[in-house]
């Protein structure tokens, strides 16, 4: 293929070379589900789209697991401050996520694996690790990955064992051979609610009451969907380490086969410069930003970045999202679309294609969206107005109606504003230029922008 993606592991870009041809298997990271996803969550989740998109495009089958996180340290502090269930708050959570990241057009993966389904492939996993000298009780009861034990354990985050810290999910617990060590089975505490505990005798292991670390979901989750070894591993530039690292070691530790030929990492949503986060406080949920902005906007915000690059959110930058966005659709609003299949040869579609083929260049791609655009404005061209919106499709984009977006977000209703236009028309047929021009600026301190053309008046509303 002539598909390129740039591999954390190897640090280079690589072809793809899927191990079964014609068929892709993508794991991605997705979210711990106690409260609601912010736009840094919408980033990963928009990244990984736009993946799958692509190499669908390209003619390829794929099979994409975006996993749930369903139990942790957080998800158990929060159900205990509700006074709910830890399962009824993430069915609630899950439920609001779904709706959430659907406003932006985001797909749903092919699977979406929960965590606590797959507790007795954790505990089988942990077995095969204590089999192989890679795991040990320790004192406090836990269950432990013995990271010096396992040559490779670096390889990944590219620092030696020396430079390594322990990530902040994981707290230094009493008994560990080493600090760097990491849980893959915690005891139970007293403290805990009973349905965040797991009976592992009842599993078919010694390994007492408890649950499972969160390294070892990914591992398990990954082998049962997708098999011991996969085409792409992907999330958020924060997970290379620990949890990447930590999955290579459990996966690769267990099976003695790689756990993914290709890494991606995606680059991190910043407000003033400082990552967008939940434990900072720093954070815009996807909703309240939707309250402020249509979602094609927020998707061609997160889009038109390339997902390695660090992203700065403001109002700013999605002001500028949509004029932008507003003169792909002012394009398609003047000429009327007719569908076509995309023919690659064509001299817009194969440099869309050939930038989105080095690592998903999607600022490339807007770019030849832009020119296209450009084209149809000058040929009145529908098969080229036609071919900017199946293009547009590859990202998620442009499929809706031109009028409906470009008229969007006034509080004055169409009625009115038609009626005025035709005021302005009569008073410039009269020769009334005074009164048509007042009428002009009085749409436009409600944000309505006129456009003349030979073909009659347009509104849209401008910023």
């Amino acid at each position: 293929m002539s598909l390129r993606i740039y591999n954390t592991l190897t640090r280079v870009l690589e072809p793809l070379s899927p191990l079964e041809p014609g068929h892709v298997r993508m794991y991605v990271c997705g979210m711990t589900i106690y409260d609601l996803c912010h736009i840094g969550h919408a980033r990963m989740a928009m990244t990984f789209d736009v993946v799958q998109r692509w190499l669908k495009a390209s003619g390829l089958r794929v099979t994409y697991v975006r996993n749930i996180t369903d139990i942790d340290d957080k998800i158990i502090k929060r159900a205990l401050e509700r006074g709910i269930a830890i399962r009824a708050l993430t069915d609630e959570m899950i439920e609001v996520m779904h709706r959430d990241v659907g406003k932006l057009g985001i797909e749903s993966p092919t699977l979406e694996p929960r965590a606590t389904d797959y507790v007795p492939q954790m505990l089988d996993l942990i077995g095969q690790l204590e089999a192989k000298g890679l795991a040990y009780k320790s004192t406090s009861g836990d269950v432990n990955f013995a990271v010096r034990k396992f040559p490779g354990y670096g390889k990944l985050s590219g620092k030696s064992l020396d430079d390594l810290r322990a990530g902040e999910r994981v707290a230094v617990l009493d008994g560990k051979d080493d600090p760097l060590d990491f849980v893959l089975w915690k005891s139970a505490k007293e403290s805990e609610p009973e349905d965040a505990k797991w009976n592992s005798a009842a599993l078919g292991h010694d390994y007492g009451l408890g649950r499972p670390g969160w390294h070892i979901e990914c591992s398990a989750m990954s082998c049962q969907t997708l098999g011991e070894s996969f085409d792409i591993h992907g999330g958020g530039v924060d997970l290379q380490f620990p949890h990447h690292e930590n999955e290579i070691a459990q996966s690769e530790g267990a099976t003695g086969k790689p756990l993914a030929k290709l890494w991606m990492h995606n680059g991190m949503v910043q407000l003033d410069n400082e990552k967008m986060s939940k434990s900072l406080g720093n954070f815009f949920t996807i909703r309240e930003v939707l309250a402020k902005y249509d979602p094609e906007t927020v998707r061609f915000f997160l889009v038109r970045t390339h997902y390695r690059s660090a992203l700065n959110y403001s109002d700013v930058h999605l002001d500028d999202a949509r004029n932008s966005l507003k003169r792909i659709y002012t394009a398609l609003d003047l000429v009327a679309p007719v569908p076509v299949s995309i023919d690659w040869a064509q001299p817009f579609a194969a440099r869309f294609k050939a930038a989105m083929d080095e690592d998903f260049g999607t600022p490339e791609a807007v770019a030849v969206l832009f020119e296209l655009a450009s084209e149809v404005n000058k040929t009145r061209s529908a098969e080229l107005a036609g071919l900017l919106k199946a293009l547009g499709a590859c990202l998620g984009l442009l499929q809706g109606d031109p009028k409906l977006f470009l008229q969007a977000g006034t509080n004055m209703d169409e009625a009115t504003i038609v009626a005025m236009i035709a005021q302005r028309a009569s008073a410039k047929a009269a020769k009334n230029f005074a009164e048509a021009d007042r009428i002009r600026q009085q749409l436009l301190a409600q944000g309505i922008v006129l456009k003349d053309s030979p073909g009659g008046t347009k509104w849209e509303v401008g910023q």
